[in-house]
Protein backbone atom coordinates (compact mmCIF):
# COMPACT_ATOMS: atom_id res chain seq x y z
CA UNK A 1 0.00 0.00 0.00
CA UNK A 2 2.61 2.35 -1.08
CA UNK A 3 1.55 6.21 -1.37
CA UNK A 4 1.30 7.61 -4.95
CA UNK A 5 2.44 11.64 -5.08
CA UNK A 6 -0.33 13.48 -3.59
CA UNK A 7 -2.84 15.59 -5.93
CA UNK A 8 -3.14 19.60 -5.39
CA UNK A 9 -6.21 21.71 -6.15
CA UNK A 10 -6.60 25.88 -4.47
CA UNK A 11 -10.16 27.09 -4.40
CA UNK A 12 -11.20 30.67 -4.22
CA UNK A 13 -14.63 31.37 -2.87
CA UNK A 14 -16.41 34.86 -2.60
CA UNK A 15 -18.32 35.27 0.55
CA UNK A 16 -22.01 35.89 0.61
CA UNK A 17 -21.66 39.32 1.72
CA UNK A 18 -18.59 41.59 3.19
CA UNK A 19 -17.15 40.08 6.08
CA UNK A 20 -14.90 42.07 8.73
CA UNK A 21 -13.33 41.32 12.38
CA UNK A 22 -11.17 43.08 14.81
CA UNK A 23 -8.60 43.47 12.78
CA UNK A 24 -8.83 42.13 9.11
CA UNK A 25 -11.79 42.27 6.32
CA UNK A 26 -11.89 39.85 3.57
CA UNK A 27 -14.14 38.86 0.36
CA UNK A 28 -13.08 35.78 -0.24
CA UNK A 29 -12.10 32.47 1.17
CA UNK A 30 -8.94 30.01 -0.52
CA UNK A 31 -8.82 26.68 0.05
CA UNK A 32 -6.18 23.99 -0.53
CA UNK A 33 -6.88 20.25 -1.25
CA UNK A 34 -4.98 16.97 -0.99
CA UNK A 35 -5.92 14.24 -2.37
CA UNK A 36 -3.81 11.02 -1.71
CA UNK A 37 -4.23 8.14 -3.13
CA UNK A 38 -2.96 3.70 -2.98
CA UNK A 39 -4.83 1.67 -5.21
CA UNK A 40 -8.35 2.51 -5.47
CA UNK A 41 -8.32 4.91 -2.44
CA UNK A 42 -8.44 8.47 -1.64
CA UNK A 43 -8.04 10.10 0.78
CA UNK A 44 -8.96 14.07 1.18
CA UNK A 45 -7.53 16.51 3.52
CA UNK A 46 -7.60 20.24 3.43
CA UNK A 47 -6.90 23.83 4.77
CA UNK A 48 -7.77 27.37 4.45
CA UNK A 49 -4.73 30.15 3.72
CA UNK A 50 -2.98 31.74 0.93
CA UNK A 51 -2.73 29.63 -2.71
CA UNK A 52 1.12 29.51 -1.72
CA UNK A 53 0.12 26.48 0.16
CA UNK A 54 -0.93 24.64 -2.59
CA UNK A 55 2.14 25.58 -4.26
CA UNK A 56 4.47 24.44 -0.83
CA UNK A 57 2.66 21.22 -0.61
CA UNK A 58 2.81 20.12 -3.98
CA UNK A 59 6.59 20.96 -4.52
CA UNK A 60 8.18 20.34 -1.32
CA UNK A 61 5.87 17.95 0.72
CA UNK A 62 4.25 15.65 -1.78
CA UNK A 63 7.61 14.45 -2.59
CA UNK A 64 8.28 13.27 0.29
CA UNK A 65 4.94 10.88 0.69
CA UNK A 66 5.17 9.75 -2.00
CA UNK A 67 6.05 5.66 -2.13
CA UNK A 68 5.58 5.47 2.17
CA UNK A 69 3.10 3.30 3.53
CA UNK A 70 -0.05 4.59 3.94
CA UNK A 71 -0.89 2.84 6.80
CA UNK A 72 2.49 4.35 8.41
CA UNK A 73 1.24 8.07 9.17
CA UNK A 74 3.47 9.16 12.22
CA UNK A 75 6.45 8.40 9.81
CA UNK A 76 4.87 10.72 6.83
CA UNK A 77 4.25 13.13 9.32
CA UNK A 78 7.81 13.36 11.01
CA UNK A 79 9.24 13.33 7.73
CA UNK A 80 7.19 16.45 6.58
CA UNK A 81 8.26 18.17 10.04
CA UNK A 82 11.64 17.88 9.86
CA UNK A 83 12.05 18.35 5.74
CA UNK A 84 10.60 22.14 7.08
CA UNK A 85 13.37 23.37 9.31
CA UNK A 86 15.23 25.80 7.07
CA UNK A 87 12.10 27.08 5.39
CA UNK A 88 10.34 27.74 8.83
CA UNK A 89 7.49 25.67 10.37
CA UNK A 90 4.74 28.30 11.16
CA UNK A 91 2.07 29.64 8.52
CA UNK A 92 2.37 28.28 5.17
CA UNK A 93 4.22 24.89 5.92
CA UNK A 94 1.99 24.12 8.90
CA UNK A 95 -1.15 24.83 7.06
CA UNK A 96 0.49 22.35 4.05
CA UNK A 97 1.59 19.29 6.37
CA UNK A 98 -1.96 19.40 8.13
CA UNK A 99 -3.88 19.45 4.61
CA UNK A 100 -1.87 16.37 3.81
CA UNK A 101 -1.90 14.51 7.09
CA UNK A 102 -5.70 15.09 6.68
CA UNK A 103 -5.85 13.24 4.21
CA UNK A 104 -3.88 10.60 4.94
CA UNK A 105 -5.57 9.66 8.17
CA UNK A 106 -8.72 10.23 5.74
CA UNK A 107 -6.90 7.57 3.28
CA UNK A 108 -5.94 4.93 6.16
CA UNK A 109 -9.60 4.90 7.42
CA UNK A 110 -11.26 4.02 4.18
CA UNK A 111 -8.29 1.24 3.48
CA UNK A 112 -9.58 -0.11 6.65
CA UNK A 113 -13.35 0.36 5.68
CA UNK A 114 -13.78 2.62 8.97
CA UNK A 115 -15.26 5.74 9.47
CA UNK A 116 -12.03 7.59 11.07
CA UNK A 117 -13.69 8.08 14.73
CA UNK A 118 -13.95 4.04 14.98
CA UNK A 119 -10.05 4.35 13.90
CA UNK A 120 -9.42 6.56 16.47
CA UNK A 121 -11.82 5.37 18.77
CA UNK A 122 -14.53 6.77 20.18
CA UNK A 123 -15.29 8.44 23.79
CA UNK A 124 -18.44 10.10 22.43
CA UNK A 125 -21.24 9.68 19.65
CA UNK A 126 -21.71 13.25 19.60
CA UNK A 127 -20.00 16.45 19.43
CA UNK A 128 -21.02 20.06 20.69
CA UNK A 129 -20.65 22.97 17.89
CA UNK A 130 -21.81 26.53 18.37
CA UNK A 131 -22.44 29.12 15.57
CA UNK A 132 -19.77 31.41 14.78
CA UNK A 133 -20.03 34.52 12.49
CA UNK A 134 -22.07 37.71 13.39
CA UNK A 135 -19.32 39.85 11.66
CA UNK A 136 -18.72 42.97 12.52
CA UNK A 137 -19.53 44.16 8.71
CA UNK A 138 -23.15 43.13 9.19
CA UNK A 139 -26.10 45.31 10.00
CA UNK A 140 -28.36 44.84 12.88
CA UNK A 141 -30.83 42.73 10.50
CA UNK A 142 -28.03 40.50 9.06
CA UNK A 143 -26.90 40.00 12.53
CA UNK A 144 -30.03 38.80 13.91
CA UNK A 145 -30.95 36.54 11.00
CA UNK A 146 -27.87 34.72 11.39
CA UNK A 147 -28.08 34.60 15.53
CA UNK A 148 -31.99 32.98 14.97
CA UNK A 149 -31.21 30.53 12.09
CA UNK A 150 -28.69 28.99 14.77
CA UNK A 151 -30.36 29.64 17.93
CA UNK A 152 -34.33 29.20 16.92
CA UNK A 153 -34.04 27.86 13.63
CA UNK A 154 -31.33 25.09 14.39
CA UNK A 155 -31.82 24.87 17.98
CA UNK A 156 -27.44 25.53 18.61
CA UNK A 157 -27.72 26.84 21.81
CA UNK A 158 -24.47 28.82 21.55
CA UNK A 159 -23.13 31.05 19.54
CA UNK A 160 -20.37 33.91 19.09
CA UNK A 161 -20.04 37.14 17.05
CA UNK A 162 -16.91 39.43 16.28
CA UNK A 163 -15.94 42.21 18.19
CA UNK A 164 -12.88 45.02 18.11
CA UNK A 165 -14.41 46.40 14.93
CA UNK A 166 -11.60 48.47 13.79
CA UNK A 167 -8.98 47.36 16.26
CA UNK A 168 -10.59 48.49 19.63
CA UNK A 169 -11.92 51.61 18.44
CA UNK A 170 -15.51 51.25 18.03
CA UNK A 171 -16.36 49.75 21.60
CA UNK A 172 -19.81 51.73 22.20
CA UNK A 173 -20.93 49.86 18.73
CA UNK A 174 -19.52 46.52 20.08
CA UNK A 175 -21.41 46.38 23.02
CA UNK A 176 -24.25 47.40 21.54
CA UNK A 177 -23.98 44.52 19.42
CA UNK A 178 -23.56 42.07 22.29
CA UNK A 179 -26.47 44.09 23.79
CA UNK A 180 -28.13 43.36 20.05
CA UNK A 181 -27.37 39.56 20.03
CA UNK A 182 -28.67 39.21 23.65
CA UNK A 183 -32.04 40.45 22.48
CA UNK A 184 -32.22 38.11 19.92
CA UNK A 185 -31.01 34.88 20.87
CA UNK A 186 -32.60 35.15 24.70
CA UNK A 187 -31.23 34.74 28.35
CA UNK A 188 -30.76 31.05 28.00
CA UNK A 189 -28.52 30.28 24.80
CA UNK A 190 -24.75 30.87 25.79
CA UNK A 191 -23.28 34.38 24.08
CA UNK A 192 -19.60 34.18 22.75
CA UNK A 193 -17.57 36.86 21.41
CA UNK A 194 -14.16 36.85 19.62
CA UNK A 195 -12.33 40.62 19.71
CA UNK A 196 -9.32 39.01 17.07
CA UNK A 197 -6.61 40.58 19.45
CA UNK A 198 -8.20 44.22 18.53
CA UNK A 199 -8.04 45.45 22.43
CA UNK A 200 -5.05 46.37 24.32
CA UNK A 201 -4.66 45.21 28.03
CA UNK A 202 -6.20 47.73 30.60
CA UNK A 203 -9.17 47.91 27.35
CA UNK A 204 -9.75 44.48 27.04
CA UNK A 205 -10.50 43.91 30.77
CA UNK A 206 -12.83 46.79 30.87
CA UNK A 207 -15.09 45.62 28.10
CA UNK A 208 -14.96 42.45 29.35
CA UNK A 209 -16.70 43.67 32.62
CA UNK A 210 -19.26 44.83 30.00
CA UNK A 211 -19.57 41.90 28.77
CA UNK A 212 -20.18 40.10 31.82
CA UNK A 213 -23.08 41.91 32.20
CA UNK A 214 -24.49 40.16 29.14
CA UNK A 215 -24.05 37.02 29.93
CA UNK A 216 -21.05 36.51 28.25
CA UNK A 217 -19.52 33.46 28.69
CA UNK A 218 -16.32 32.94 26.29
CA UNK A 219 -14.13 35.94 25.70
CA UNK A 220 -11.78 34.91 23.02
CA UNK A 221 -8.10 36.31 22.18
CA UNK A 222 -9.27 39.95 24.03
CA UNK A 223 -5.72 40.70 23.72
CA UNK A 224 -3.34 39.70 20.51
CA UNK A 225 -2.36 35.65 21.22
CA UNK A 226 1.26 36.47 20.95
CA UNK A 227 0.88 38.92 24.34
CA UNK A 228 0.55 35.87 26.72
CA UNK A 229 1.31 38.14 29.61
CA UNK A 230 -1.99 40.50 28.44
CA UNK A 231 -3.91 37.02 28.31
CA UNK A 232 -3.04 35.87 31.64
CA UNK A 233 -3.91 39.62 33.17
CA UNK A 234 -7.20 39.60 31.57
CA UNK A 235 -8.37 36.05 32.47
CA UNK A 236 -7.17 36.70 36.23
CA UNK A 237 -9.34 40.02 35.81
CA UNK A 238 -12.48 38.18 34.73
CA UNK A 239 -14.83 35.85 35.71
CA UNK A 240 -15.73 34.51 31.87
CA UNK A 241 -13.13 32.06 30.00
CA UNK A 242 -10.48 33.89 28.10
CA UNK A 243 -9.85 31.75 24.97
CA UNK A 244 -6.94 31.57 21.76
CA UNK A 245 -4.65 29.18 20.43
CA UNK A 246 -6.00 29.08 16.85
CA UNK A 247 -2.58 30.38 15.53
CA UNK A 248 -0.63 27.48 16.97
CA UNK A 249 1.06 25.76 14.23
CA UNK A 250 3.07 23.71 16.32
CA UNK A 251 3.09 21.51 20.26
CA UNK A 252 5.70 24.09 21.75
CA UNK A 253 3.33 26.65 20.73
CA UNK A 254 0.30 25.11 23.30
CA UNK A 255 2.87 24.49 25.77
CA UNK A 256 4.11 27.74 25.52
CA UNK A 257 0.14 29.40 26.30
CA UNK A 258 -0.53 26.76 28.81
CA UNK A 259 2.30 26.83 31.05
CA UNK A 260 2.03 31.01 30.57
CA UNK A 261 -1.56 30.13 32.47
CA UNK A 262 -2.83 32.28 29.59
CA UNK A 263 -5.91 30.29 28.71
CA UNK A 264 -9.31 29.11 30.45
CA UNK A 265 -9.87 26.61 26.76
CA UNK A 266 -7.29 25.58 24.73
CA UNK A 267 -8.41 26.60 20.61
CA UNK A 268 -6.58 23.95 18.44
CA UNK A 269 -6.85 24.22 14.72
CA UNK A 270 -5.89 20.56 13.04
CA UNK A 271 -6.08 23.02 9.46
CA UNK A 272 -2.96 24.89 10.94
CA UNK A 273 -1.54 22.80 13.82
CA UNK A 274 -0.33 20.10 11.91
CA UNK A 275 -3.16 17.83 10.87
CA UNK A 276 -5.05 15.09 13.02
CA UNK A 277 -1.58 13.96 14.50
CA UNK A 278 -0.66 17.39 15.94
CA UNK A 279 -4.77 18.07 17.16
CA UNK A 280 -4.68 14.82 18.94
CA UNK A 281 -1.24 15.44 20.63
CA UNK A 282 -2.62 19.09 21.69
CA UNK A 283 -5.32 17.73 23.13
CA UNK A 284 -3.55 15.36 25.05
CA UNK A 285 -1.26 18.22 26.44
CA UNK A 286 -4.26 20.20 27.59
CA UNK A 287 -5.87 17.34 29.38
CA UNK A 288 -2.54 16.59 31.31
CA UNK A 289 -2.85 20.67 32.45
CA UNK A 290 -6.53 19.93 33.35
CA UNK A 291 -7.25 22.16 30.63
CA UNK A 292 -10.39 21.35 27.38
CA UNK A 293 -9.81 22.38 23.87
CA UNK A 294 -12.04 23.94 21.36
CA UNK A 295 -11.51 23.57 17.78
CA UNK A 296 -11.03 26.52 15.62
CA UNK A 297 -13.38 26.52 12.36
CA UNK A 298 -13.14 23.92 9.31
CA UNK A 299 -15.70 21.70 11.17
CA UNK A 300 -15.55 19.19 8.92
CA UNK A 301 -11.88 18.64 8.91
CA UNK A 302 -12.51 18.07 13.31
CA UNK A 303 -15.64 16.31 13.97
CA UNK A 304 -14.44 12.32 13.82
CA UNK A 305 -11.00 13.38 15.50
CA UNK A 306 -13.31 15.16 18.40
CA UNK A 307 -15.76 12.21 18.81
CA UNK A 308 -11.86 10.63 20.85
CA UNK A 309 -10.91 13.34 22.83
CA UNK A 310 -12.45 13.34 26.47
CA UNK A 311 -11.25 17.06 26.89
CA UNK A 312 -12.96 18.14 23.85
CA UNK A 313 -15.11 21.31 24.61
CA UNK A 314 -17.19 22.18 21.16
CA UNK A 315 -16.65 22.61 17.62
CA UNK A 316 -16.67 26.52 15.92
CA UNK A 317 -19.57 25.93 13.23
CA UNK A 318 -17.96 28.95 11.28
CA UNK A 319 -20.08 30.14 8.63
CA UNK A 320 -17.42 30.67 5.75
CA UNK A 321 -16.11 27.02 6.14
CA UNK A 322 -19.61 25.48 7.20
CA UNK A 323 -20.70 27.52 3.46
CA UNK A 324 -17.66 26.27 1.36
CA UNK A 325 -17.29 22.88 2.92
CA UNK A 326 -21.41 22.26 2.16
CA UNK A 327 -20.38 23.27 -1.10
CA UNK A 328 -17.59 21.10 -2.08
CA UNK A 329 -18.30 18.19 0.02
CA UNK A 330 -21.13 15.34 0.08
CA UNK A 331 -21.71 13.94 3.35
CA UNK A 332 -21.86 17.21 5.42
CA UNK A 333 -23.00 16.94 8.82
CA UNK A 334 -26.17 18.74 10.84
CA UNK A 335 -25.84 20.86 13.33
CA UNK A 336 -29.31 20.81 14.32
CA UNK A 337 -29.73 20.77 18.17
CA UNK A 338 -26.25 21.70 18.48
CA UNK A 339 -24.20 18.76 17.94
CA UNK A 340 -22.74 16.76 14.58
CA UNK A 341 -22.61 12.89 14.71
CA UNK A 342 -19.83 12.61 12.71
CA UNK A 343 -19.70 8.68 13.72
CA UNK A 344 -19.98 7.28 10.28
CA UNK A 345 -17.68 6.85 7.03
CA UNK A 346 -15.47 5.81 5.62
CA UNK A 347 -13.07 7.73 6.49
CA UNK A 348 -14.38 11.38 7.50
CA UNK A 349 -17.23 10.76 5.48
CA UNK A 350 -16.91 13.48 2.70
CA UNK A 351 -16.26 13.12 -0.69
CA UNK A 352 -14.99 16.57 -3.16
CA UNK A 353 -17.50 17.43 -5.76
CA UNK A 354 -15.08 18.49 -8.33
CA UNK A 355 -17.30 18.71 -11.39
CA UNK A 356 -19.92 21.15 -9.27
CA UNK A 357 -17.38 23.53 -7.75
CA UNK A 358 -14.63 23.64 -10.73
CA UNK A 359 -15.89 27.08 -10.99
CA UNK A 360 -14.09 28.26 -7.86
CA UNK A 361 -10.35 26.48 -9.38
CA UNK A 362 -7.50 28.71 -9.42
CA UNK A 363 -4.69 26.36 -9.58
CA UNK A 364 -4.94 22.56 -10.40
CA UNK A 365 -5.05 19.68 -9.87
CA UNK A 366 -1.73 18.70 -10.17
Amino acid sequence: MKLHRPVVSVYTVPTDAPEADGTLAWNSTTMVIAEVTTGDATGTGWTYGPAAVGDFLRDHLAPLVEGRSALDIPAAHDAMCRSVRNAGRPGIAACAISALDIALWDLKARLLELPLARLLGVCRERVPVYGSGGFTTYHDTHLAAQLNGWVHGQRIPRVKIKIGESWGRAVERDLARVHAARQVIGPEAELYVDANGAYTRKQAVRVGHALVEQGVGWYEEPVSSDDLTGLRLVRDALVCDVTAGEYGYDLPYFARMIGAGAVDCLQVDATHCGGITEFLRAAALAQSHGLEISSHCAPHAHAHAATSIPNFRHAEWFHDHVRIEDMFFTGALDPTGGSVHPVTGPGHGLTLRAEEVEEYLVAGPS
